[in-house]
């Protein structure tokens, strides 16, 4: 039997003896150690566990998720699924409920507030670790609650500390007036908004959106890098309560921030047909946004850039099969395509290096870039330098737009902020020419001069000038064109001052000049751009 021979209070040293055991202590030790027991056996304490987890999964929420699937809609929990590795998300705050105690009994929050309406957790996306986050519409209208703000706080603290991506699946109605368990006042200092957007341009993040996405909902969005949005959703810094609270009449939330207003007005970046295609499009850019080499796959046929560009230079032309070609096949995908329309912006890989693409877009306004525009580039020049992405530009612009209706937005300030995003870039940036590269609308697209890019280069179709050529002939020789009384010959003689200005700038001439670096086969575009961004060990 045991026996305890030390006293009270006694202090030991090394070689005293505490207690003395007897065989039968040990021997009654080892039939604990391995008691004959049923490994399947649920006891008590973890069958309540479980039962609790139940009330979240969809599996015990029947009548609720059959409701939502007859929406034709995605659970938060099918939308994470379907979005990373399986097997791989580790769910946090699986057991909060929302902090309304005070009004509703325990046993009603258990079974109709699951996680206070945000599923959320760690997981994997082809093998890179991400935090992701998703409300959950059917619990509370997707709103954000007491513990639901807690619950994101603490997920991206762990984020920032992992420094993981993040997607956010934002459907909700924002803040939830109804939760009574909670510090008084109107809870203004939620650590939410403060952490995502410390973390913008440090990881990348990924908003998502079907349905509605309102007030706080909405502002996490506002944070996210690239936003995905189905063609049914409504995005709104107010909902509808908000909205007809302050005055502002009433509306249904479907008319709040409808997908044609959104889309044309920049906010979001990339419509959707429905939540399988928005969480495809999710991890194409989360792979590219995370700078995810993937093994080079065989381009098209390069000789088809020598084509693409008409030899009469007063014909247009689509720049989008440009950028198609000389990218790897199924790689690019285009952001804000709605929005800016002068400007192309788009992720892609070129030899499995992620880059991003800035263009002109010739069918736009010939190529000039306005207000919009600039500030379309802007942002994505700012992402790209957060990112560490190189940027491949190709020019075809006549220079900014000018003119009393462009002073109107503010030209002159959304300009100069596209100046100073390409003056900040560190990664590399790679200029092609493809046709016109005028005045600074051409510098804007070099990062601020023709020499700030690593590599400057041009297809034998580029002109050059200070501005474009017809209204540099129209503004140097207006005295010798308005002496001219015959309008045959003015016209002749305007022919002849703009072919020589031409001559004087094409691309081989500025070549000469050294204003660029070389005049090239446009087949051998993408070859030089590897060789350019391997030398940049990108």
């Amino acid at each position: 039997m045991t026996a305890i021979v030390a006293e009270v209070g006694e202090f030991l040293e090394t070689g005293n003896v505490a207690v003395w055991l007897t065989p039968e202590d040990l021997a009654e030790s080892d039939e604990q150690a391995t008691p004959e027991t049923d490994l399947d056996e649920i006891r008590a304490d973890l069958a309540q566990a479980i039962e609790l987890h139940q009330y979240g999964l969809d599996e015990g929420r029947h009548d609720v998720v059959a409701g939502w699937h007859a929406k034709g809609r995605r659970t938060a929990r099918e939308n994470i699924d379907s979005l990373v590795d399986p097997g791989t998300f580790v769910e946090y705050g699986a057991l909060a409920i929302a902090a309304q105690r005070g009004r509703r009994s325990e046993r009603d929050l258990i079974e109709n507030t699951p996680a206070d309406g945000i599923v959320l957790g760690t997981a994997q996306v082809h093998g890179t670790p991400i935090a992701v986050f998703a409300y959950d519409y059917t619990v509370l209208a997707g709103t954000q609650g007491y513990a639901n703000h807690r619950k994101m706080d603490r997920l991206f603290r762990v984020a920032e500390k992992l420094s993981l991506p993040i997607v956010i699946f934002a459907e909700g109605g924002g803040g939830r007036p109804g939760d009574t368990d909670k510090p008084a006042g109107p809870g203004l200092i939620s650590d939410t908004f403060l952490l995502v957007s410390s973390m913008a341009g440090r990881v990348p993040i990924i908003g998502v959106v079907a349905g509605y996405s309102f007030a706080g909902n909405a502002a996490l969005l506002g944070a996210c890098d690239v936003v995905i949005a189905t063609k049914d959703s409504s995005i709104g810094m107010g909902g509808p309560a908000m909205i007809e609270g302050g005055g502002l009449g009433v509306h249904h939330p479907a008319d709040v921030g409808p997908i044609n207003v959104q889309y044309a007005n920049g906010v979001v970046d990339i419509v959707a047909d429905d939540e399988h295609h928005a969480v495809a499009a999710c991890k194409k850019v989360l792979g590219l946004l995370s700078n995810q080499h993937c093994p080079a796959t065989a381009p098209v046929d390069q000789r088809l850039l020598r084509h693409l560009v008409p030899e009469n230079r007063l014909r247009s032309y689509n720049m989008r099969p440009v950028i198609e070609t000389v990218v790897d096949p199924d790689s690019l995908i285009e952001l804000r395509q709605g929005f800016g329309q002068g400007i192309i912006t788009s992720l892609a890989r070129i030899g499995g290096q992620v880059v991003g693409i800035l263009a002109n877009n010739p069918h736009h306004l010939g190529g000039a870039i306005d207000a919009p525009g600039s500030d379309k580039a802007e942002r994505f020049l700012t992402m790209c330098e957060a990112r560490g992405l190189p940027v491949i530009s190709f020019c075809d612009t006549p220079g900014f737009m000018v003119g009393p209706d462009s002073e109107r937005e503010a030209t002159v300030r959304r300009f100069g902020a596209m100046f100073v995003a390409g003056a900040r870039l560190t990664t590399p940036l790679i200029m092609i020419v493809t046709r016109k590269g005028y005045g600074l609308g051409a510098m804007a697209m070099a990062g601020g001069n023709m020499h700030a890019p690593v590599l400057t280069i041009s297809w034998p179709t580029g002109e050059f000038g200070g501005m474009g050529l017809e209204g540099a002939v129209r503004l140097g020789y207006r005295k010798e064109l308005d002496a001219i009384e015959d309008p045959q010959k003015r016209k002749q003689r305007y022919d002849e001052l703009l072919a020589e200005m031409y001559d004087a700038g094409k691309a081989v001439r500025m070549a000469a000049a050294y204003e660029i670096d070389d005049v090239i086969d446009p087949a051998d575009t993408r070859t030089l751009i590897l060789q350019t961004l391997k030398v940049a060990r990108c």
